[in-house]
């Protein structure tokens, strides 16, 4: 059959990298005008793919409005492809719904122009989520492309040679459910047709290399080539190149393509002993150096502000809009969407990945404040508006009465500690002036309060009366109200809040009722509950042990501190260092809270380690000396890393919460926490997208790299027959489970490096990360067969409960405990609740096991119940308020509810 030469034209674009935010910007506007002004002149030039993110059309229109006909123009004719994708993100360190979230707005924006490419566009991803083609095929896409996580690319993105999981860049990719795909691998990168020569000479030096390195890999006599690069100008003159091709190979069909047309070229040639290639694409059959995986741990912060940000969107913001529409609210799509386009804009992979130069991340900073504001807004109006229909009219009898309600937007029933400020009193400007606001509100005369549930049953809670203190109403028919009240702090621990839920509780006035407490500390410095007892160490480590099932694990919370020679990308330890730990050094520790409802305990460590890296390293810097062959060693001269640790016990947790704070000043280096394990298994699991990954703890036998560290989103665990540990986080996406006879799991805290890496010299001083920093974990035993509940308290984990306090005692629609919907599925794990653009509510699960599930889920009365699919589309007809249904394994699974509001 005769060759043909599919030539893709493209530009691979970074948003911010290298250079500065607007500096690419100003860029993309000259490249956009460019292919306008190429397409009109009609010479041949057919169509350009806009790297299947719709934000690059964003970005443009901010500049060039007048040219947005012009676009959707050439968009409806098929000559630019835009689309699925509202940006190119790095699926590891973005939330499984964030990555729905990306391709439900891509899909909305390019529909705005009549027209979708269907291809699931993975070009840069630094390595590609297993539950991919699932979501593809749900979004009705049965083709993507990548660049990373097969074959290895080395610097430069050099293709190495080797034996690898597909011998073509053809092969079909499948998710845990067994959803396929037709993946194409860029083989030869994203830039094999780039620049191609229109003088005769040169282009027969360049087809002849060309030609046949894609045939080395393709099955078909279809061979791709992509006209483009990272931010690569238009090439203007390739039909003349085109036209040379032709002359010198009249034999092999040059043609100027769209991946639309090669895609099904490709299908109705594919032959039929194509590789099944299954799950996670990360890179594990290489030497293991460019998997660019500690991008994981490069700004820390980043990540950090990341997660807070998406768990405030998905189990609060969103949820909670969700609840109070049933209350009458009008559900703010609006400004969810504007929240997540904001945070998303953070979300390609050179910004959220940290390896880009400093001016970049501090613009990203500022994104997510903007996003976290807009989404806090959010939760606080669907807050006032669930209060206000919360029957709390079982606390009327006390005339001082204080009632709140704890509102839990996750679809599992919660437990957790909760902090809110309570009016007791008011007096407004308005009624005297300012001073007389705050002389009457230090004199209210403030009773003594306990805490009660609607039954009345007292609550263990610690009340302080924090004072008088300014604050103000904004009302919608008015002007500010500014006032000043006497505050109530209460902190207790909520149990049973129901999922999709709310629980009222009230201060009322009164002396405690309830005979003295009992300690969750036992013995010297020994926290235990019914489930777990932790004793801590003179060094400041815990000995576990799981009160379930008898085993006691000691060392936890050690700290590791290694050298990093390193950059943002990938982490390099001085040859023949060995790391320093935390181990037997003398911590002072202290019990610092006892209560009822808490306890904790606080170790204090004085560690010293190396400074810096030694002057070699930014001299082999300046010099390009590739990290792997840096002779670099840390400096003589030490720093102390004084580190806090607070350990802490809640009565109903199943695992002991961590927050280690310190002040980073030390340089060029990487600081972990080592939680040992103690079991029996080749094999350790992961939190990652919309699954449970299972991961082999020892690498492949080609796997050179000291390092194996792995991405993680809400925990990694490890587990033989009998038990395990799972460690919980928040915002720490790299561990790595060691080969040390413990199977310890190491969580990264923070890395500190000096440059960006990759293709040139970028110095990153603020990528060292000085100053102060916190972390917050959770340590969880668990038998074996106790796996999937410990995956569900460690992503409760992650999720606040919210409180809000019910200005009026009143009855009212919603019982003082109501949950919204309901459902029964055990083993499935909730992920979103928010509302689809028709107005229908929609809910997701997914199923982390092998095993089907039985699921059913009920609605108010009259509602209707349907499946549907990521993009909330309806699958099923809707039927009466429950639906039943077969979850299959590792299926993601959403339903539809229609409303009656």
């Amino acid at each position: 059959m005769k060759k043909t030469a599919h030539i893709i034209s493209h530009t691979h674009w970074d948003r911010e990298w290298y250079m500065p935010y607007e500096y690419h910007h100003m860029r993309l506007i000259d490249v956009m005008d460019t292919l306008l002004a190429t397409l009109d002149q009609g010479n041949g030039y057919e169509s350009f793919h806009l790297d299947g993110q719709t934000l690059m059309l964003e970005d443009y229109f901010q500049v060039r409005p007048e040219n947005r006909e012009r676009v959707a123009r050439y968009i409806r004719e098929g000559r630019i492809h835009i689309g699925p994708w509202y940006i190119l993100q790095d699926e590891f360190l973005t939330s499984s719904e964030a990555n729905i979230r990306n391709l439900q707005i891509g899909h909305q924006d390019a529909e705005a122009y009549g027209r979708i490419s269907k291809l699931g566009y993975f070009p840069d991803s630094f390595g590609n989520m297993g539950q991919a083609p699932q979501i593809l095929k749900q979004a009705g896409i049965d083709t993507a492309a990548f660049g990373r996580g097969v074959k290895p690319t080395g610097f430069n993105n050099m293709v190495s040679d080797g034996d690898f999981e597909s011998p073509y860049s053809e092969m079909l990719w499948q998710s845990p459910d067994g959803s396929q795909v037709l993946g194409i691998l860029f083989a030869n990168w994203y830039s094999n047709g780039n620049e191609i020569p229109t003088n005769r000479e040169e282009a027969k030096a360049f087809w002849e290399e060309k030609l046949q390195s894609a045939e080395r890999y393709a099955s078909t006599p279809h061979l791709l080539y992509m006209n483009g690069c990272d931010h690569q100008p238009i090439q203007t003159d390739l039909p003349e190149a085109i036209e040379t091709a032709k002359l010198l190979y009249p034999d092999i069909d040059f043609v100027h393509s769209d991946f639309d047309a090669y895609m099904e070229a490709v299908k109705s040639t594919v032959p039929d002993d194509l590789t099944v290639i299954e799950g996670e694409l990360r890179s594990q059959q290489t030497d293991g150096w460019y998997t660019l995986v500690n991008t994981a741990s490069a700004r820390v912060y980043l990540k950090q502000m990341n997660q807070e940000v998406q768990t405030l969107l998905e189990k609060g913001a969103e949820p909670l809009a969700v609840m109070a529409n049933a209350t009458g609210m009008t559900y703010p799509d609006h400004k969810l969407q504007y929240a997540w386009k904001t945070l998303m804009q953070n979300h390609p992979h050179d910004s959220i990945c940290g390896c880009s130069v400093d001016e970049v991340h501090r613009g990203m900073v500022t994104r997510f404040e903007n996003a976290k504001h807009v989404a806090e807004t959010v939760v606080q109006e669907s807050l006032t508006a669930i209060a206000g229909h919360v029957d709390v009219s079982a606390f009327s009898d006390d005339t001082h009465a204080l009632p709140f309600t704890v509102v839990n937007g996750t679809g599992h029933t919660a437990h957790g500690p909760v902090t809110i400020d309570i009016e007791a009193a008011s007096w407004p400007f308005s009624n005297g002036g300012p001073a007389k606001s705050v002389q009457e509100m230090k004199n209210y005369d403030l009773p003594t309060f306990r805490l009660v549930d609607d039954a009345g049953n007292e609550v263990p809670a610690t009340i302080t009366d924090v004072g008088a203190h300014f604050n103000y109403d904004l009302p919608d028919d008015r002007f500010r109200q500014p006032y000043v009240a006497r505050y109530v702090s209460v902190t207790f621990e909520a149990s049973n809040v129901p999922a999709f839920g709310t629980k009222a509780y009230a201060l009322v006035a009164g002396a405690s009722e309830k005979p003295a407490h009992t300690s969750l500390l036992s013995g010297t410095n020994t926290l235990e509950n019914d489930y777990v007892r932790a004793e801590v160490q003179t060094d400041g480590s815990l000995t576990i042990t799981n009160l379930e099932t008898g085993k006691i694990v000691e060392g936890a919370g050690v700290y590791e501190n290694s050298g990093d020679i390193g950059n943002e990308y990938i982490f390099k330890k001085p040859e023949g260092e060995t790391p320093l730990t935390t181990k037997g050094l003398k911590a002072q520790v202290a019990i610092v809270e006892d209560t009822p409802y808490q306890a904790t305990i606080e170790v204090n460590h004085a560690f010293e380690v190396p400074a810096t890296a030694d002057d070699t390293l930014a001299q082999e810097i300046q010099e390009i000396v590739e990290f792997r062959q840096r002779k670099a060693q840390r400096a003589k001269e030490t720093v102390v890393l004084h580190i806090t640790t607070r350990y802490t016990l809640n009565r109903n947790d199943k695992g002991v919460r961590i927050h280690s704070s310190f002040n980073n000043t030390a340089k060029d280096h990487r600081l972990r926490m080592l939680f040992p394990t103690d079991t029996d298994t080749d094999v350790h699991y992961a939190d990652s997208i919309f699954e449970v990954a299972k991961r082999n703890t020892n690498p492949e036998p080609e796997w050179e790299n000291p390092s194996n560290c792995q991405h993680q989103h809400a925990f990694a665990s490890v587990h033989d027959e009998k038990d395990g540990i799972t460690v919980a986080n928040k915002g720490l996406n790299e561990y790595e489970v060691l080969r040390d006879g413990r199977n310890t799991i190491a969580v990264t805290l923070i890395r500190s490096v000096q440059e960006l890496g990759d293709w040139g010299v970028f110095p990153t001083p603020e990528a060292q990360c000085q100053g102060e920093h916190s972390a917050e974990l959770m340590v969880i035993p668990h038998a074996a067969d106790e796996s999937v509940a410990a995956y569900v308290e460690a992503y409760q984990f992650q999720a606040p409960l919210f409180a809000v306090q019910n200005k009026e005692t009143k009855a009212a629609a919603l019982p003082a405990v109501h949950q919204f919907v309901t459902w029964d599925g055990n083993g499935l794990v909730h992920s979103s609740l928010k509302q689809a653009t028709n107005g229908d509510w929609m809910i997701r699960w997914f199923n982390p096991t092998a095993q089907p599930v039985q699921f059913e889920v009920t609605a108010s009365e009259g509602n209707k119940l349907y499946k549907s699919n990521v993009l909330e589309e309806k699958c099923s007809e809707a039927t009466n308020q429950v639906f039943t249904a077969t979850v299959g394994p590792y299926e993601i699974f959403t339903v539809g509810i229609q409303t009656t509001s």
